[in-house]
């Protein structure tokens, strides 16, 4: 059975700062790498593309967190399935995609982002997202707001809603049937497309209202994300059961299809925009 923890002591200041700075030392290998003509890709089982720059981030983050929270775990897309399998035992994880969007990276966008986030009791309480080639982050931590940091200034972000058209924010990669019949329903819209987190992140900064995702993602590719977004007053829901989307609670890290929107916007949940 897994225990739970019924207080966030861990939350400070220092720990999300200390993180942000992880992730940012994370974005700069990551630099270091897409600069050259050899990226070194290969491929995974599932036939997704993996870069030295994803094993070089996961390799920083993993022994960064490790050694400022020894007794916490570090789940990363790269993990071995050992590591995956015993994450169900864990109430309390680190969750990481050291470069999300590694097809953004190959194809020279700058739409990859580096993604940490910290899991208690199924919720995501604190998350990063550093996105090093345009220069920008984004984090959060809960209860204490949600934050970007680019040229050097820091300021607060939180969600908008539409007036006259709505901004929706779609994958550069994963367009289908499925999106095309939910534009369908919105009479005014305007189409932006992102990769990456950086999607969820648009919304939590009120460039744009909605994310749609109805393809399939894995739970680092959200976590980090989420955790900005609830703290700029925002949303994540499950299309699939119409509630928030919890984390590590499942036999796989596979996400069922979402919406992410502002939380005075409602049934969204059902993939409308009524607000």
């Amino acid at each position: 059975m897994i225990k739970t923890i019924n207080n966030h002591s861990l939350l400070t200041q220092s720990l999300l700062l200390k993180t942000l700075e992880i992730a940012e030392q994370a974005g700069e290998k990551i630099l270091g790498i897409y600069q050259r003509k050899d990226i070194g890709i290969t491929e995974k089982k599932d036939q997704s593309p993996l870069t030295a720059a994803d094993m070089a981030a996961h390799h920083h983050i993993k022994q960064a967190l490790t050694e400022l929270t020894p007794n916490i775990p570090v789940l990363s897309e790269e993990s071995s399935q050992a590591e995956i399998s015993d994450r169900k035992s864990w109430p309390i994880l680190w969750l990481v995609d050291p470069l999300d969007g590694t097809k953004e990276f190959i194809h020279k966008t700058n739409e990859f982002t580096v993604n940490i986030a910290l899991i208690i009791n199924h919720e995501p309480v604190l998350g990063v997202v550093v996105a090093p080639a345009l220069q920008c982050s984004y984090f959060a931590m809960k209860s204490h707001g949600a934050f970007k940091k680019e040229s050097g200034k820091t300021q607060k972000i939180q969600t908008s809603l539409p007036r006259k058209i709505t901004k929706i924010v779609a994958s550069r990669r994963h367009g289908n049937e499925a999106l095309e019949k939910f534009l369908q329903q919105i009479e005014h819209y305007e189409l932006m497309q992102a990769g990456s987190a950086l999607k969820i992140c648009l919304v939590a900064e009120g460039k744009a209202h909605i994310y749609p995702r109805l393809g399939p993602t894995c739970e680092w590719d959200t976590a980090a994300g989420h955790a900005i977004l609830n703290e700029a007053q925002g949303k994540l829901y499950n299309l699939k059961t119409g509630k928030v989307f919890t984390y590590n609670c499942r036999e796989q890290l596979l996400n069922d299809c979402f919406i992410v929107a502002s939380e005075k916007l409602r049934s969204f949940s059902q993939g409308t925009v009524a607000s």
